[in-house]
């Protein structure tokens, strides 16, 4: 059994220490928001935080993972100031279309956010560049940042 702390809470995970962060959430605890797309960290649709930093967590193993680290999760950002903003903006502004990535974008605009209330265009495509969006709602994630970033200023 591996403690972790998600979402505030901690949880045992009965898996192997190699088991990436994202099956332990999937298959080990029921915890079905974090998603799947390419298994190799390249389009974004896993990010969770780890001490409030984006990670792709298809690829982070569950070992790797320190005693007092905090893993974060998109069933936590409803209860969260920013992510609730960045959740609420993604409505107003209809981003998502299929909605598979929306998780994993969410997740990183939530952390851009955290670290930079004013983002410029070039700041938000900085820390949105490793999430994939294949109905390219790319427009409407920017103006949903934008929007987000004036709620909690």
């Amino acid at each position: 059994m591996i403690t972790l702390n998600i979402n505030g809470r901690d949880m045992q995970v009965d898996a192997d220490p190699s088991t990436p962060i994202l099956w332990a959430l999937r298959d080990n605890l029921n915890m079905t928001g974090t998603k799947f797309g390419c298994g190799a960290a390249l389009c974004g649709a896993c990010t969770v935080h780890l001490d409030g930093a984006p990670i792709r967590s298809c690829i982070t193993p569950i070992s790797s993972i320190q005693p007092g680290q905090k893993i974060t999760t998109i069933e936590a950002m409803e209860a969260d100031r920013i992510g609730k903003a960045v959740q609420d903006a993604w409505v107003k502004h209809d981003v998502p279309q299929c909605g598979y990535c929306q998780s994993g974008q969410v997740m990183s605009a939530t952390a851009l956010l955290r670290t930079n209330k004013k983002p410029t265009d070039a700041d938000i495509d900085n820390a949105m560049s490793g999430n994939i969006c294949r109905c390219g709602t790319y427009q409407r994630i920017r103006a949903a940042i934008k929007d987000a970033a004036k709620t909690i200023a």
